[in-house]
């Protein structure tokens, strides 16, 4: 079995009426040669600002989400917006301020084709699509058809919104590989839903060091200092870079994919008096602390004995709460979507449904009774111990691109 991670974001819109003028496409001048390469600037920023928002809602249980499809699914929303509706956007998901909306559409197609042909031959699987479903009797501008000509396509909401439900869960499952199955719950589209915006991405990648299987065990994961559960608790033991972070108070550990570019790391608080170590790492885990980690050259791979629980989990989380305020945000009455339609719209709500499943050979997207300490060092004779019997931090990695594909907080293992 492999690893792999799944996830659907969706956000549904509807109609309301204005008269701004359509952005202007890119149109065969050269755009900002740096355009490409500042698509994703700004996403770890907007990674970990959505981890800890989405954590300050659901602060005690277990956290999966792709914030590399939500960044695509508000990049969409960016380039059918206007006015302060595409201001806002274009703060939140952190795109540079010296780039036109033209520059990031001309980045966005170009980082199409390249994730396209480097998925033929990349050792892992993934794929990242996008779609805009418009009510057939929307009015559109020519410059959306023209330039989504893959992502667009008219659907019947007025007239048969149960079929158009249907329809789309239909096409997040099929991309996802029957992973995200009805990510549009009953009700979600009706009559009045004109306009839906889905991002699916999937990932299947299988670890460069697998957990051999028959050293799966049951073992003790202390949830608490107060409550223990028994999980099955894979066991590898490899070369793997290691590293203590006195700034985010967690040891860290790269677990790296078959292709090198893709790996996880997972961030380990150590036990306290207290009992929010983990929220002390998550609180203090931002771009800057997270780009010490990712750009340190100085972790030398050493002998590590690792421990990790075999787990799946699947989560839905409701965007709306966290990306509402704000003057001209997407949900707000005074939202401008002039660069689709001359008709008035605005956000009704975002839907976000992850699963992951972590077992020995990787990520189908998938103990010691002793304290962790602090610091780790170990003589020759001993070997480096990395033990997540704990609440840990875990994220999914891009080193080519310098994207979180994917995070989760692991507090409690799931029921079976």
């Amino acid at each position: 079995m492999k690893i792999t991670f799944v996830l659907a974001v969706v956000v549904a819109v509807f109609l309301k009426e204005s008269n701004q003028q359509c952005f202007p496409p890119f149109a065969g001048n050269q755009p900002n040669k740096n355009a490409h390469a500042n698509l994703y600037a700004g996403q770890q920023e907007f990674s970990l600002a959505l981890l800890n928002a989405i954590n300050k809602l659901m602060p005690n249980e277990n956290l999966f989400f792709s914030p590399y499809s939500t960044y695509h699914a508000l990049l969409i929303a960016y380039f059918l917006s206007g006015g302060q509706t595409e201001t806002y956007l274009k703060k939140v998901l952190r795109l540079k301020d010296d780039l036109e909306k033209s520059d990031n559409y001309a980045a966005y197609k170009l980082d199409r084709i390249m994730t396209q042909v480097l998925a033929k031959s990349a050792p892992y699987e993934f794929t990242n699509a996008n779609k805009i479903y418009v009510e057939e009797e929307v009015p559109i501008r020519d410059c959306v058809a023209n330039d989504f000509p893959d992502e667009l396509e008219r659907r019947s909401f007025k007239t048969n919104p149960e079929g158009a439900r249907l329809y789309i869960n239909n096409w997040v499952e099929n991309t996802t590989h029957h992973m995200i199955k009805d990510l549009l719950p009953p009700g979600t589209i009706d009559q009045s839903t004109n306009l839906v915006l889905v991002n699916a991405a999937y990932f299947k990648g299988v670890w460069e060091n697998k957990f051999p299987p028959e050293a799966t065990k049951q073992e003790v994961f202390y949830v608490s200092p107060t409550k223990q559960i028994m999980v099955d608790m894979m066991h590898v033991e490899g070369s793997f870079k290691h590293d203590i972070s006195e700034s985010l108070g967690a040891h860290i550990l790269e677990l790296p994919y078959e292709g090198d570019n893709v790996k996880m790391l997972i961030f380990l608080p150590p036990w306290s008096d207290a009992e929010d170590s983990i929220e002390t790492t998550l609180k203090n885990l931002n771009a800057e602390t997270l780009k010490k980690v990712v750009d340190n050259n100085d972790w030398i791979p050493k002998t590590v004995q690792v421990a990790l629980p075999k787990f799946s989990l699947e989560t839905m989380i409701e965007l709306t709460p966290i990306l509402d305020s704000g003057e001209g945000n997407p949900f707000g009455s005074d939202a401008d979507f002039s660069a689709l339609t001359s008709e008035k719209m605005s956000i009704g709500e975002g839907i976000h449904k992850a699963r992951i499943e972590i077992n020995e050979n990787g990520a189908h997207a998938a103990a010691a009774t002793a304290l962790v300490a602090w610091r780790m060092m170990p003589s020759e004779e001993d070997k480096t111990k990395f033990i997540c019997n704990k609440p840990f931090i875990y994220m999914i990695y891009n080193g080519k691109t310098h994207t979180v594909m994917f995070v989760g907080v692991f507090r409690n293992p799931p029921s079976k």
